[in-house]
């Protein structure tokens, strides 16, 4: 398309965000963007609609069609409200959850949406303040809503929000309803919002919900005994700013550790996260100031919950006492590990009980399923797709677990999203147990490599903005389909899988069909010596993302760990020269 031409349509559809039913200050700037020379602020916020995808919105706020505003966030609500009553038409009162995170606007958003739900005679709880993702998908299960809508953008910069919508169940919205959803979305406007609220179908929720979700949550402890030997284990944590305040301590507390150390500076409430560059556990920088004070106060664990808490991130002590980052997949692999071997010497493992992981997380996971005898699934990215799982085999099957890569984990099935209030409090247990043996979770750590294999992952984001972005990453994908390669860092690719036809290739040329419940971008290559790789288009950001997993068999004794990390960064390297990243 010629610049002139995508030019034109972003003007056209511009103006009409300069009619009455926009506030002064939206009329206002979009003025100003159609008035200045430089044309790309006008293009980034109307060159399309913020897409309402299979999990909702995300984008960054500000004034026009590819933002998040009050007026997107109304249409997307109208829309979902017009399902919500066609598919519960037989309901005498539908009911919904509001959440909301921390960020800026966050509050006047979830606001918004619960007075467009009153104003289409449907009943909004909304909480009184930011709570955490997780509580928001419990709060629907135990109020027996018919869907909630969650305002946060989880880890994204400070610029962005997002909205999250949930279904019955407490789960982000599958098929066929996420489908149904994004239909009527799609066909309104502006003048179809119910924008007046009905006050009587608006009620505060707060405390009484926080108080019974923080009692499951502590019925999910595996040995409350080693807990108490190790009631003063020494933890620090940090919300990042964001809700995990309202709930991780105090959880902590409830199940009997005594010595935390939040972060002072970090316990302040904030949409422009003053502290960090960027409100990410993933990432190192994040965690300086809990570093900063484990340090100063010898702890024994740093956690870290990102915005809306449901991601986790740590850092413990190496075996030289420097304190080292635990990334999301050795994470998932302490979680799972601790939960299979812990239940079993309890007497609480069944025959029955499965376990769930992403199709990008580590491997190991698998061999620990296989040695253990237990029951282990994989599934798309997202934890929609775990609570899928859940959902599928209820009343047949217990779920212990659960998790993916990007630090997200669930212990328990009566929330339905990864949740880093419950997964804080049992990776707290987990530490305390090794400490009971003496050991650090870097010990138990090497213990896992020992037993079941090294194994070294890396997230490679090749980060796309904007339209050009999004055709660049459309475009990389294509590529990779009709080249996909041959080597990867001098390693034979001996299984190629496409998510997208749901076909799988080996290298003598026989095809089979994967066994999933629908088509996702995904595309995964396999190598003749257990390397793995995995490229997808992010679903919440713009940029692609690449999975790398590489093996090492020489791994004999905690001492290999350093060696086998260096040859694994090298071999990480020279795949991300194959594929020219």
């Amino acid at each position: 398309m010629e610049n002139n031409t995508l030019i034109a349509q972003c003007e056209e559809r511009a103006k009409k965000w300069l009619s009455p039913a926009f506030d002064e200050n939206t009329r206002k700037a979009v003025q100003e963007m159609l008035d200045s020379e430089d044309k790309t602020p006008l293009i980034e916020a109307f060159y399309r609609d913020l897409e309402f995808g299979t999990g909702g919105l995300r984008g960054i706020m500000g004034a026009g069609t590819n933002r998040m505003n009050v007026y997107v966030v109304g249409m997307a609500t109208q829309g979902f409200a017009n399902y919500l009553k066609k598919n519960f038409k037989d309901r005498e009162q539908i009911s919904v959850v509001v959440c909301h995170d921390c960020r800026n606007n966050s509050r006047l958003f979830a606001e918004t949406v619960a007075n467009i739900f009153s104003a289409n005679g449907i009943k909004a709880y909304i909480f009184d303040d930011m709570r955490p993702t997780p509580e928001c998908s419990f709060a629907i299960r135990h109020l027996g809503c018919q869907a909630g809508v969650n305002v946060t953008a989880s880890h994204n910069p400070r610029e962005y929000n997002g909205y999250k919508a949930y279904w019955e169940d407490g789960a982000q919205v599958l098929s066929p309803h996420d489908v149904g959803i994004i239909d009527e979305v799609n066909k309104v406007t502006i003048d179809d919002v119910k924008f007046e609220p009905n006050p009587e179908l608006i009620e505060i929720i707060g405390e009484e919900i926080d108080n019974i979700y923080l009692e499951q949550i502590k019925t999910i402890c595996i040995d409350p005994e080693v807990v108490k030997r190790q009631h003063d284990l020494k933890i620090v944590y940090t919300p990042l700013h964001g809700t995990g305040m309202m709930s991780i301590p105090q959880s902590l507390k409830l199940w009997g550790f005594d010595n935390v150390r939040c972060v002072k500076e970090q316990m302040v409430k904030s949409g422009d996260f003053p502290t960090v560059v960027s409100p990410n556990p993933e990432n190192a920088e994040a965690l300086t100031l809990a570093l900063r004070d484990a340090k100063e106060w010898d702890a024994d664990i740093v956690m870290a919950s990102d915005p809306d808490a449901d991601r986790v991130g740590m850092a413990c002590k190496n075996d030289k006492g420097e304190w080292v980052l635990i990334n999301g997949n050795q994470t998932c692999l302490l979680f799972l590990y601790y939960i299979i071997t812990n239940r079993k010497a309890m007497g609480k493992m069944k025959d029955s009980d499965f376990i769930v992981k992403t199709i990008v997380t580590t491997e190991v996971i698998k061999k620990i399923a296989d040695k253990q005898n237990i029951e282990m699934r994989d599934c798309y990215t997202g934890f929609k797709w775990i609570a899928r799982e859940i959902a599928i085999s209820e009343g047949k099957q217990q779920y212990i677990g659960g998790g993916e890569e990007s630090y997200g984990f669930l212990a328990q099935d009566f929330v339905r999203d990864k949740d880093a209030v419950s997964a804080c409090s049992l990776l707290a247990e987990i530490c305390a147990y090794a400490k009971d043996q003496g050991k650090t979770l870097y010990d138990l750590l090497m213990d896992i490599y020992i037993e079941y294999g090294f194994s070294r992952e890396f997230t490679v984001n090749v980060v796309k903005p904007g339209k050009s972005g999004a055709d660049e990453i459309k475009q990389m994908m294509i590529d990779f389909r009709n080249n996909p390669p041959k080597e990867l860092g001098g390693s034979k690719v001996v299984l190629w899988k496409d998510y997208q036809t749901l076909e799988a290739k080996t290298i003598d040329g026989k095809t089979c069909k994967l066994d999933m419940p629908s088509t996702s971008n995904v595309l995964q290559w396999f190598c003749d010596d257990d390397t793995k790789v995995s490229v997808r288009p992010s679903g919440t950001e713009p940029k692609i993302k690449f999975y790398i997993e590489v093996k090492d068999t020489t791994f004999k004794c905690a001492g290999c760990y350093e060696r086998c990390m260096k040859d694994a960064e090298d071999k990480i390297e020279a795949i991300k020269a194959s594929l020219k990243l």
